[in-house]
């Protein structure tokens, strides 16, 4: 086996091992961008699993997150606005924080921008900041969100 191979075949196994023992576990696609995104550091832009690391090394541990993210982004990019705002739904649920307080931070600081993978491409991010707006536009009014619009 070449040099290649075992690094490819390592990369491999920690992609599996991301889905199988973690990904598994968090229930919406929203919630997996949030788990890669948090584990990207803002810093340096790398991504960091020291668990990940251990078992498979710094190079197919960051391999494993950056495509995992790019993957679970696409995912969530291909599910139509109905589903994303279904996932959306069981996300909050599944939060301890207060719906209508998360929304009214999601409105003023548009923090779900920072789970992007840096790596996506513009037409990709500006879909996915479309998609947000308008959801976090539908949670604000389900949720009866009062927040001032600046240009009242």
């Amino acid at each position: 086996m070449t040099d290649s191979e075992i690094h490819s075949k390592r990369d491999r196994d920690a992609i599996a091992d991301v889905w199988r023992r973690t990904l598994s576990q968090i229930p919406t696609q929203f919630g997996r961008l949030a788990y890669f995104a948090g584990l990207c550091n803002p810093n340096t832009g790398i991504y960091e699993h020291h668990g990940l690391a251990a078992l498979f090394g710094d190079e197919a541990s960051r391999t494993a997150l950056v495509e995992s993210h790019a993957e679970t982004f696409a995912a969530w990019l291909a599910m139509p606005l109905e589903r994303q705002k279904a996932d959306l739904d069981a996300y909050l649920s599944g939060l301890d924080e207060d719906k209508t307080s998360v929304v009214r931070n999601w409105l003023s600081s548009h923090s779900y921008q920072n789970l992007m993978p840096a790596l996506a491409r513009e037409t990709a991010k500006a879909l996915f900041m479309s998609d947000m707006e308008a959801l976090v536009g539908i949670l604000k009014c389900e949720y009866g969100v009062v927040y001032p619009d600046p240009d009242a």
